[in-house]
């Protein structure tokens, strides 16, 4: 009798810590789990692999390590709604688009779909669980976003062939349905190429990615971005449907049109419903097995709409119902709110189909964005018809904040952003989970950038660093948070080494390799910190002097770095926890060798690196642009969206002292900006000289030779201009 009771009491607890490794990603609607372990035996029925959903099959038969028999007593069935096989079970299959019904009980395993997907998404959900043992368990499950998934629509370097295939088999695994391929710099998706097939090379690519998506249960959407040279005749128009032709020949059947970051006539929302209400009714409809059409307009936002000028209203009512409209909510980068889809949704007369732009890191490249997903409003998934998630350059990288999204699209009002992002780093890095998990904490943030949105970083630490560095500059510190410091900077240099020797996923140790570089200086740069601290409390000389020397080192090491890797030409270099855990180091080191210098009547250099100038503007789009210096090149950090020049108003760059200034360089993306422009330049910001401007194409140049100390472009004119912020360089 007690051993009975021993065992049953095990046994509990067995299943009890089953359950709870046993996590499901996206999290589903409905799980009951059951008490009994279960073991598919070597032998098994296999119900329903004639007619079922052949990808599901093929996914379901990988998974199995028996062997089928007409014999085995253990049976698995599998189909969607109608199918024989899983007629039985059809009155517990949910009833909404990709939705399945999954059972495992001692004899036998269930996984029937609403439809061909649902089946899938049963099967990979299957997946998941038998990566643990096996337990008995019922779920009842469906996607609350129609639509769901990633458009690389991102400025830069597009990501890579085999990247994208890499990608589309993690949206299969995630239940992620959409794919929309747009990268800003492919010129056959925009100009000057859209018109024009694609080369051999690049067709027979997107061939393999529609397929790949196909058999991943994920739409190819193929988007074209026609609007910055389109002309508004039968001609274009023509070309356009002979491109969406020539895809859908290479296998994609499904489509968008991009007329975001744009100018001039082809912003015409009249002209835009046309074209797009044509395509829909003479292409998506005729073809029959093409997707709902998917548009971004060129007023994407709350923040660059003009609700007196009606665009968005104009959209609504001339758009054809089944056209989806993209929105990236109420700024281009923004958390998505119930206020801000309400306001939208009302314009537009249908639910957004939301472009979120994160964790696209274009606008400051220097940085990782690897924090976790937050700020999304979760009782809000039946107000948008699609969400999609704009990711960095880095597709790797990208797939921590993308696992996410994938788990708040399925199922919002369980969402959970800390035990998602906790999940998706164990999803992305199985082996070295604990040291990425130390390395994403700490690249979280964007840092300074013109559109002001950031993120939570460092955030465990943070109490300890505040603490801390108001204790000392009082006098005193606590030992224990001395110690706290001192074991996460310890913790982020061992971190950077297990990284960087990590074989499970190349790819992404590649992408994040530069950082990691800079993460490890930044973990020996923290120590040896400390380290000077105590050494000016036990007031030894040798021991500060030597700490000092290092920490100098490393200063010169991470400029070195900074000026060396990820050298892109708008905000080139490396940034490593720079909202928190970096700070918390300069400032050490300032206050540690100043009261030095004072115990001891030194003149030791205390000073840190820091780019000494800074940028200032009227123009709102500029407001708050960081400055970086790259050899005797002060850089404004570009902007890459269509920026509104009032009539007055100037961008500036204001240097630390006068300097003899070379020349200026810029690019404001209009071949006519120099004719509207006026370069001016001053010493004391008073009395200003206006210097020439030359413009060849869109690179606009003026040499100086000169003093200066204010450098800036105003618009003479006397209307708003539409420009770009491409470059503006000041050389010294």
């Amino acid at each position: 009798m007690r051993i009975g009771i021993v065992f049953f009491i095990v046994s509990f607890f067995s299943v009890c810590g089953l359950r709870a490794q046993t996590m499901i990603y996206p999290v589903p609607q409905e799980v009951k789990w059951g008490r009994q372990m279960v073991e598919i035996p070597a032998t098994f029925q296999l119900s329903g692999e004639t007619t079922a959903d052949a990808m599901a099959v093929n996914l379901l038969k990988s998974l199995l390590k028996g062997e089928k028999s007409k014999a085995g007593k253990f049976i698995i069935y599998i189909g969607k709604r109608g199918d024989k096989a899983v007629r039985k079970y059809v009155a517990n299959i949910p009833q909404h688009p990709e939705g399945y019904y999954l059972s495992v009980t001692k004899d036998r395993i269930v996984l029937a779909g609403n439809d061909e997907r649902g089946t899938y998404y049963a099967v990979q959900t299957l997946r998941q669980l038998l990566q643990n043992p096996l337990l008995e368990v019922e779920i009842k499950d469906y996607p609350v976003v129609r639509f769901r998934g990633v458009v690389e629509g991102f400025y830069g370097t597009p990501w890579s062939h085999e990247a994208r295939l890499r990608q589309l088999a993690f949206y299969g695994e995630n239940k992620m349905n959409t794919y929309i391929y747009g990268p800003k710099d492919d010129p056959y998706h925009s100009c000057p190429n859209w018109r024009k097939p694609y080369p051999e090379k690049e067709a027979e690519q997107i061939r393999e990615l529609a397929e790949i998506a196909r058999q991943n249960a994920v739409d190819f959407v193929w988007a074209i971005h026609p609007g910055q040279d389109i002309k508004w005749n039968e001609e274009d128009r023509n070309l356009l449907l002979a491109k969406f032709e020539s895809m859908y020949q290479l296998g994609v059947r499904a489509f968008a049109v991009f007329f975001d970051d744009i100018s001039g006539e082809g912003t015409n929302p009249e002209r835009q419903a046309d074209l797009l209400n044509d395509i829909d009714n003479h292409f998506v409809k005729v073809k029959g097995d093409v997707t709902p059409l998917i548009m971004c307009p060129t007023e994407y936002n709350k923040s660059w709409s003009n609700p007196a000028k009606g665009y968005l209203t104009t959209l609504g009512k001339k758009l054809n119902p089944g056209i989806q409209i993209m929105w990236t909510g109420d700024r281009v980068i923004s958390d998505i709110t119930e206020a801000g889809l309400a306001w939208v949704n009302e314009k537009i007369d249908r639910p957004a189909y939301v472009w979120w732009n994160f964790p696209v890191s274009d606008y400051v490249r220097d940085h990782l964005l690897m924090g976790a997903v937050y700020g999304l409003d979760t009782h809000i998934g039946k107000e948008m018809s699609g969400f999609v998630t704009n990711p960095m350059e880095h597709a790797e990288a990208s797939k921590i904040a993308i696992f996410s999204v994938a788990d708040y699209t399925w199922n919002p009002e369980k969402y959970d952003p800390q035990t998602s992002w906790i999940a998706a780093v164990r999803n992305v890095l199985p082996g070295d989970a604990e040291s990425l998990q130390v390395f994403v904490k700490h690249n979280s943030d964007l840092g300074p950038n013109g559109h002001g949105y950031r993120r939570e970083e460092s955030v465990e630490i943070t109490p300890a660093v505040e603490r801390f560095l108001m204790d000392y500059r009082r006098g005193q510190w606590s030992s224990e948070d001395y110690l706290m410091l001192m074991n996460e900077y310890a913790r982020i240099a061992e971190a950077a080494d297990i990284l960087s020797m990590n074989q499970e996923n190349k790819p992404l140790i590649e992408e994040i390799r530069p950082w990691l570089i800079q993460f490890k200086n930044m973990g020996l740069s923290g120590m040896e910190v400390l380290a000077m601290l105590q050494a000016v409390d036990a007031d030894d000389y040798g021991l500060f002097m030597r700490k000092y020397r290092h920490v100098k080192a490393l200063q010169q090491e991470s400029f070195l770095i900074d000026q060396t890797y990820n050298q892109n030409p708008y905000q080139p270099g490396v940034k490593t926890g720079s909202k928190v855990m970096r700070p918390l180091i300069d400032s050490l080191f300032v206050l540690a060798t100043e009261r030095y210098n004072r115990m001891h009547g030194e003149h030791l250099d205390s000073k840190v690196f820091t780019s000494p100038h800074r940028s200032y503007s009227t123009v709102a789009q500029f407001k708050s642009l960081p400055v970086s210096v790259k050899t005797n090149r002060v850089v404004v950090s570009p902007m890459l969206e269509v920026v509104k020049w009032g009539a007055g108003e100037y961008l500036g760059v204001e240097l630390d002292k006068s300097y003899v200034a070379k020349g200026v360089e810029a690019d404001f993306g209009v071949k006519e900006s120099a004719t509207w422009l006026q370069l001016e330049t001053s010493v004391d910001g008073k009395s200003w000289t206006q210097i020439p401007l030359s413009q060849q194409g869109n690179q606009v140049k003026a040499e100086l030779d000169a003093e200066v100390r204010f450098v800036r472009v105003v618009n003479k004119s006397d209307k708003e201009q539409e420009a770009y912020l491409r470059k503006f360089v000041v050389v010294l």
